[in-house]
């Protein structure tokens, strides 16, 4: 029986929402309860409570979204909300790539179970800019496309502004146009870059991140001195073999599906318009490795391509016996998440990882930015001991005298987050790392000080601090053995014999000069 237009449009759209429905369900139960949220989830949620054009770590984006989610309740369900979401809208791009490339309902069906049981569902479990980059890298692609196809002036100022949220989400989508823009030279298509519908397309795109860049340059753009630090500690230490390995592992159950994408980009007659794909997949892959950028920063470049090896697999497998392989191919990514499940999610306690370390180790997890391997994977181990770091402040400073007059500072956005979020006490614990020392708090005069200290950095606190204060003790320290912060230290100062306002100036103005 042959279904008419209409029942094609609805089966394809109930499917649509069945896929939508999964994501959300999967991204909600690969989470263990024994696992709080991870550092930079803190720091994100605490922006909402500094709205700015600008950050020090982040562009604005991530802020407005915090915002929301501080309305909502700020609870872990609506911090978890919003990159499922942006997961599940990645799908719906390419579902609607799928549809402008004429493919048929089991090419829809391939590309969404090709994004589905992907590495989008470890990255969409964690609240930060990443997820919805990948939604903007994807968008973008998607709007060019659209615009190769119709050269029609929306698409293009859909194009700046899909661009500018990217810009104003995580600055690494200017990666895509460092890839695209010399792509599309290569190809016929290259009188697009030059055209009047382009030129409207970067006005729009540049009055919507000026903004930002006007914050950025009255700050003394933070942006390059955060780039300067994460070349100088921790993308020095990417292995570009690693990098390139790790980009087959993030899409590997629809690793062929990319293959023959980028083969029919080549061969596939009606792929040719679009052959400049083909090139900006390689040319974008060249400039992250030439920067050493960390794996993941690469991710957005690839669900495009799961809709174009979708669209061609399904024109090659639509006839004769060549049928039967159709359930084979949505099977592969199925599968492999069957394996995945086991061992790519936090859905795992710590003991059990650590029991299991041998193929944590194999597929890589257990290094971490510093170049070393650990217990745990490192997102792991920043998602554990923070209600317990937060939960013994609180009572450290409960039972201050004055505790109105306390400063909580810490060595890291981590602790002074997370004793934000969770703290009962009404607590603002800052520090003089990351956008922390913008939000100090120098009109109070402060009579205690509760110092939160790394665990490598506890022993000269006594002899530094405790000369400006009356009373001096170790108040107490994480105790959980696998959390990145056990052993941190949190001592308790009481009596200041100075206005230590001056003391903390003065580091601000050093860190503020230094950035």
């Amino acid at each position: 029986m042959t279904l008419t237009g209409k029942a094609v449009e609805t089966r394809q759209a109930l499917l649509l929402m069945g896929f939508i429905l999964s994501k959300f369900i999967l991204q909600y139960t690969l989470l263990s309860p024994e696992y709080d949220l991870q550092r930079d989830e803190y720091l994100h949620l605490d922006q909402a409570n500094h709205l700015a054009w600008g950050y020090l770590s982040v562009p604005p984006i991530t802020s407005w979204l915090s915002w929301i989610i501080k309305q909502l309740g700020n609870s872990v369900f609506w911090v978890k909300f919003f990159p499922a979401l942006f997961g599940a809208l990645t799908i719906v791009i390419v579902w609607k790539t799928i549809q402008a490339l004429k493919g048929n309902t089991f090419a829809l069906v391939l590309g969404a179970t090709s994004v589905l049981f992907s590495v989008l569902l470890r990255l969409n479990t964690l609240y930060q800019p990443n997820s919805l980059d990948v939604l903007c890298w994807t968008s973008l692609y998607f709007v060019i496309l659209k615009c190769i196809q119709t050269r029609q002036l929306n698409w293009f100022i859909a194009g700046g502004l899909v661009f500018a949220i990217g810009f104003l989400n995580k600055y690494n989508i200017g990666f895509l146009l460092a890839g695209f823009i010399p792509a599309l030279l290569l190809t016929r298509q290259r009188n697009l870059l030059f055209s009047r519908n382009a030129f409207i397309a970067c006005l729009v795109g540049t009055l919507l991140v000026l903004p930002n860049l006007l914050w950025q340059y009255n700050n003394g753009f933070p942006v390059i001195h955060h780039m300067n630090q994460l070349a100088a500690y921790q993308l020095v230490n990417v292995d570009r073999w690693a990098f390139l390995r790790a980009q087959f592992f993030f899409f590997a159950g629809s690793s062929f599906v990319i293959v023959l994408a980028l083969y029919a980009l080549l061969v596939y007659p009606p792929f040719r318009p679009y052959r400049s794909f083909f090139w900006a997949f390689f040319g974008t892959i060249l400039v992250f490795l030439y920067f050493r950028a960390k794996d993941y920063y690469a991710i957005g470049l690839h669900p495009i391509y799961l809709a174009f090896g979708s669209v061609f697999i399904a024109e090659a497998l639509k006839t004769g016996w060549k049928r039967y392989l159709q359930p084979v191919c949505l099977l592969i990514p199925v599968g492999f998440f069957g394996f995945m499940y086991q061992f790519a999610f936090p859905n795992r306690s710590p003991s059990y990882i650590v029991a299991n370390s041998r193929i944590y180790q194999e597929l890589g997890q257990l290094r971490w930015e510093d170049g070393k391997e650990h217990p745990l994977p490192q997102d792991y181990a920043d998602m554990l001991g923070w209600q317990e770091l937060a939960a013994k402040v609180d009572q450290l400073y409960a039972k201050l005298p004055e505790p109105n007059r306390t400063l909580v500072l810490c060595d890291n956005y981590g602790q002074a987050g997370a004793i934000n979020y969770y703290t009962k006490q009404g607590i603002q614990a800052v520090s003089f790392n990351a956008d922390y020392v913008n939000w100090f708090d120098l009109d109070t005069y402060y009579t205690n000080l509760i110092r939160v200290k790394e665990a490598g950095e506890v022993s000269d606190e006594f002899r530094v601090t405790s000369p400006y204060f009356k009373t001096a003790i170790v108040g107490d320290s994480i105790q959980n053995p696998w959390a990145r912060e056990h052993g941190t230290a949190i001592f308790v100062f009481t009596g200041a014999k100075v206005d230590i306002r001056r003391r903390i100036t003065k580091e601000i103005d050093q860190v503020k000069q230094f950035h």
